[in-house]
């Protein structure tokens, strides 16, 4: 089974990487990581349609699961646990399964993605339901623990996608939408946390951040759902409201506080001249996207119009 894979291949670029100088070692692994963001690009089709239709689903209250072993299952942890604090994402929206549990975190447990029935269990145990999304993650596209759990999430009619490496592998013809990034044989033979991994680090991160783009959670490239946690995104915040809302950083200091820290009232509320009560209505009332909420026309102005003259790097419209 195994010889069959792609990234069980041995790697002709680095096959003497016992007898090379540390230099040389580096610039290796270097070379072969190079290829990783073009493997990427030609899967963007299809991650586009994923996020789409994640988008879809998440607007209807329904919640994005990652699943994966090993590597790939803390990649999702990884990144389901940026969101909250990145994006102010709700508890429990976006979710990382891991076999084994969170022990597996910082423990290798091997054994357990060999377990199908478990994959589905722990979907079970996470009420995980026909209106969610899950992304199943394996580099070799076979991993027990993650077919099953695909297996049960496609039995409740929900939204599936596959994350592999490998082409035409079991997980990318179960899911709806299958994206394989073919990064080829690994530096390491077999050792998948390299290139394939550093693939699904950079789908997830494009997954994720467009999700939250499309949802409003990002005004031109500003994290304006951003929770103000520690001192760093305090400062961030007061920044944020300070270059949208045109005031100055006292002015929203100020705004942050009577909007009990969020930037995207504050921003409402000195922009618009109301108070921090109005300012949330505002907000509800444009389906909780701060674009919509600054603008009469809904998804008609540039970033140029948001910000008379302080650009923020983004392509015209809002959404």
């Amino acid at each position: 089974m195994l010889e069959g894979l792609i990234t069980e291949q041995p790697n002709p670029a680095s096959e003497h990487l016992d007898q090379l100088s540390t230099l040389d070692l580096l610039t290796v692994i270097n070379r072969e990581d190079q290829t990783i963001a073009s493997a990427v690009a030609a899967e963007i089709p299809r991650i586009t349609q994923a996020v789409d239709a994640i988008v879809e689903r998440y607007r209807r209250g329904g919640r994005l699961f990652y699943i994966g072993a090993g590597s790939s299952g803390r990649l999702g942890v990884l990144d389901a646990a940026e969101c909250p604090p990145t994006f102010g994402s709700e508890p429990g929206r976006v979710e990382g399964v891991i076999a084994g549990g969170s022990g597996a975190l910082e423990r290798a447990a091997e054994g357990s993605e060999d377990q199908a029935s478990q994959g589905a269990a722990d979907l079970k145990d996470r009420s995980f339901g026909a209106g969610d999304v899950l992304v199943g993650i394996s580099a070799s596209g076979r991993a027990p623990y993650v077919l099953g759990a695909l297996a049960h999430a496609k039995s409740l009619g929900a939204l599936t996608a596959g994350l592999s490496a490998n082409p035409d592998s079991d997980l990318a013809r179960a899911a709806d939408i299958a994206i394989t990034p073919l990064t080829g044989p690994e530096v390491l033979t077999g050792s998948t946390r390299m290139k394939a991994g550093t693939a699904q680090k950079l789908v997830l991160n494009m997954i994720s951040t467009a999700v939250m783009v499309k949802m409003g959670y990002v005004l031109g490239n500003l994290m304006v759902k951003v929770r103000l946690s520690n001192n760093k995104l305090i400062e961030r915040g007061r920044r944020i409201v300070a270059q949208v809302a045109r005031c100055d950083a006292g002015q929203a200091a100020q705004a942050l506080v009577a909007a009990d820290n969020d930037v995207r009232v504050a921003i409402i509320a000195v922009r618009l001249g109301l108070d921090a009560a109005a300012a949330r209505g505002r907000l509800a009332d444009a389906g909780d996207h701060l674009g919509d909420a600054l603008n009469e026309s809904p998804r008609g102005a540039t970033a140029q119009d948001i910000t008379q003259g302080q650009p923020l790097n983004r392509p015209a419209g809002i959404d």
